[in-house]
């Protein structure tokens, strides 16, 4: 398998695929395992979903029957009497409503009842207190309340604890029946829905004279925002509803209740011909519709003022509860941190009412997981065979797809399919990726730097690893400077040596030689043998490249003095180097055959680059430049002219110098200007004169070689005159 990639791809792109396929299963096995700080964020995701596309109530059914600060103040602070909530719950059944449900535990005897507050007074007192004129009933508001319970729509709401409760009494709640509908080998649903191991309930007398009763019971996420209520819990082998739930079996007089189950959990709780679907837990997400005050809230002193029309709760279910302050039941939703309790259980009846049940689908994480299988390879591959800044679009594109499919499935269909994991398996995988493709190219870069730092200067491949488009390979003809070295007799001089000592002369030779050239920007082309090749001003621009290439030479021939010394020593010789220095245009790039090249100039100004350096041993100089160079150099150096010639395989001649530094110039003042007036004399047809003149030079001991050949030609010439014609052109016949 691996040769098979190998054979696929290339490394990078190797190091590339094993890189994002990592990065994908590494997201597989968080999803699997569901971490505390993503699984926090997917929950943040959900709440930006209902925050963005809640809708309204639904329906007008919930009321919200408000025990405020107006009622409080008007009618007493709570507790109110129980004989004051049966009013209450008897004027509301009067204006319609089809139940009533109360979000208040009465888990305590009502202590204002008459009976109660004389027994009190009793024990403590010991006085003996009675009540003329008022009618048994009255005596015990708990058993006024509960009488007023019997055969009405009423359901009491009753909690469970995870801890002991303080005086713990006889709870009379009743179970609920739950036809249970299960897949073949599927467990016990006790086994998968909330257990209750505590009770804190109505007493008895009311908890058994109320036709219902549901809990109120509801257990927030990690982040402590409520977002999933459970409609069923288990209690000693026994199922009892939630106050919303068993609100809606009174309200509709519907007891049929199925909880579909399979191996991994429940599926579903129906209620009458309404399919809810829940979690693993029977835990159904509450579809919010708002914050406080969706729903609309009566205040309870209203309702026992009589102040409501006629009727005006017909058909509706009202939730009696609380937002005066002290008494707030206070649970933070992803739509408000302060929602009272009652409106979530009117929010959870709407919801089972008009069928716009959120819900996770079974099907979810299969889709989910495609979407990180689709995120991460698609991101891999896209990243394998091109550039990271190419596939921002693509990338985009598949971030937006997923966003908006997964909102499609919410506003449409109610399911939340979370694109969260898919998000981050993208863009990790992008940027995981990006940076190693980053890392890929910083050591590519480096490679070519060091290979090319043999080659060319390092400003120079500063300037290609910062600009790679001004590196052209396709060949272009400009303007180069071209700079041609040669030792000279170094045959004869290596037949004293070993091969391997000429190696390491060589060595030590052309090692600060081109380091010289490259530090002068230049490009280092080839060695030939003991010559070497350099140019200027590619492949990229060099500006000056001309006094660059000059400034080169004179380093070298610096250096090379400096090498001398040590060569005498080691060797027993000292070397000599010419230099020959051209500039014009040519052309350059890649050079060969198809299959082996190289990166080099050719044209005729490089062939008389080569003729220059060959004349310098012919002139008896240690650099040899054309006017090409003069004229580019201006005035920050001393050119000596040394003759107009025509070198071989070349028609049109050449004027050729050699340079000093200004500096060389004015020490050897006396010495220059009398060969300018011998040149001058030769020119001039003088050539007497000139002879003279490069004899008196000779005789000083300076540019022997030079004199010399002066000197006799300027003896040929007298006794051979030029015609009338002479232009001073000297044609040399060897290269």
């Amino acid at each position: 398998m691996l040769e098979l990639l190998k054979r696929m791809f290339k490394k990078d792109q190797l190091i590339l695929l094993g890189a994002g396929v990592s990065v994908t299963v590494l997201m597989i096995a968080l999803y699997i395992s569901q971490p505390k700080f993503l699984h926090l964020l997917n929950l943040k995701i959900y709440d930006n979903y209902l925050r963005q596309y809640h809708q309204p109530a639904a329906t007008k059914v919930p009321v919200i029957i408000d025990l405020d600060e107006r009622s409080l103040s008007e009618l007493g602070q709570w507790p109110w009497p129980r004989y004051r909530v049966a009013l209450l719950l008897k004027y509301l059944t009067a204006y319609g409503a089809v139940a009533v449900a109360s979000d208040i535990i009465f888990s305590e005897p009502d202590r204002t009842s008459p009976e109660i507050m004389k027994a009190d007074v009793k024990r403590e007192l010991h006085i003996d207190m009675d009540f003329t004129g008022l009618p048994k009933d009255l005596m015990d508001y708990d058993r006024l309340l509960a009488h007023n319970l019997r055969g009405g729509p009423y359901i009491l709401g009753f909690d469970f604890s995870r801890k002991p409760v303080a005086g713990e009494h006889d709870c009379r709640v009743r179970p609920t029946k739950v036809a249970v509908l299960s897949s073949p080998g599927a467990p016990s649903p006790h086994d998968f829905l909330p257990q209750g191991k505590w009770m804190i309930c109505p007493i008895p007398v009311l908890a058994e004279a109320a036709p219902e009763s549901g809990f109120i019971t509801i257990t927030p996420d990690l982040d402590s925002v409520y977002r999933r209520v459970p409609l069923l819990y288990s209690f000693e082998g026994r199922f009892y509803p939630s106050l919303a739930l068993a609100t809606l079996m009174q309200a509709t007089e519907q007891k049929n209740i199925v909880l579909k189950i399979s191996s991994v959990g429940i599926e579903s709780i129906r209620f009458n011909h309404i399919v809810i679907p829940t979690d693993g837990q029977g835990q159904m997400l509450i579809n919010y519709r708002g914050r406080m005050g969706t729903f609309e809230y009566i205040s309870a002193s209203d309702v026992l003022n009589r102040k409501l029309p006629p009727g005006y709760l017909r058909g509706r279910i009202a939730f009696i509860g609380t937002s005066a302050s002290g008494l707030k039941d206070i649970r933070a939703t992803p739509l408000d941190p302060g929602f009272p309790g009652a409106e979530a259980h009117a929010t959870v009846v709407d919801d089972i009412l008009s069928g716009q049940l959120l819900s996770v689908p079974d099907w979810a994480p299969g889709l989910e997981f495609l979407g990180m299988l689709a995120g991460g390879l698609a991101t891999t591959f896209l990243l394998m065979w091109a550039r990271a800044s190419w596939i921002i679009l693509p990338v985009l594109c598949m971030g937006g797809a997923m966003w908006y499919g997964s909102v499609f499935f919410y506003r449409e269909q109610n399911y939340f399919i979370s694109p969260m994991y898919s998000y981050i398996t993208l863009g990790l995988t992008f940027i995981t990726l990006t940076l190693i493709k980053f890392w890929r190219e910083e050591i590519a870069k480096r490679y070519i730097h060091g290979a090319f730092a043999h080659y060319l200067a390092p400003s120079v491949i500063s300037q290609i690893m910062d600009n790679p488009d001004a590196l052209s390979l396709e060949g272009q003809e400009k303007e180069i400077t071209i700079q041609f070295s040669d030792v000279r007799n170094f045959t004869s001089l290596s037949e004293k040596l070993s091969p391997t000592q000429v190696t390491n002369l060589l060595h030590d030779y052309l090692t600060p030689m081109t380091r010289i050239i490259t530090e002068h920007e230049g490009t280092l082309d080839k060695f030939i043998g003991d010559a070497v090749m350099a140019f200027w001003n590619a492949p990229l621009d060099i500006e000056n490249h001309q006094e660059k290439s000059l400034q080169a030479a004179l380093a070298q021939q610096r250096k090379l003095e400096e090498l001398n010394g040590i060569f005498l020593e080691k060797y027993g010789f000292t070397i000599a180097v010419g230099i020959g220095i051209h500039s014009g245009p040519v052309r350059v790039g890649n050079m060969g055959s198809a299959d082996l090249f190289d990166y080099t100039l050719i044209g005729d100004n490089v062939n008389l680059a080569s003729r220059l350096e060959g004349l310098t041993k012919y002139y008896g100089q240690k650099l040899v430049v054309s006017q090409a160079i003069k004229d580019a150099c201006g005035d920050g150096y001393y050119f000596r002219i040394l003759d107009n010639v025509r070198v071989k395989g070349k028609e049109a001649p050449v004027t050729i110098y050699t340079v000093y530094t200004l500096e060389e110039a004015e020490a050897r003042k006396a010495e220059l200007e009398l060969y300018e007036r011998a040149h001058q004399a030769y020119v001039n047809s003088d050539f007497s004169t000139a002879e003279t003149l490069f004899r008196e030079l000779r005789e000083t001991g300076a540019e022997p070689i030079l004199c010399d050949m002066y000197m006799e030609r300027c003896a040929h010439l007298k006794d051979n005159p030029p015609d009338c014609h002479w232009d001073c052109v000297f044609t040399h016949k060897t290269k």
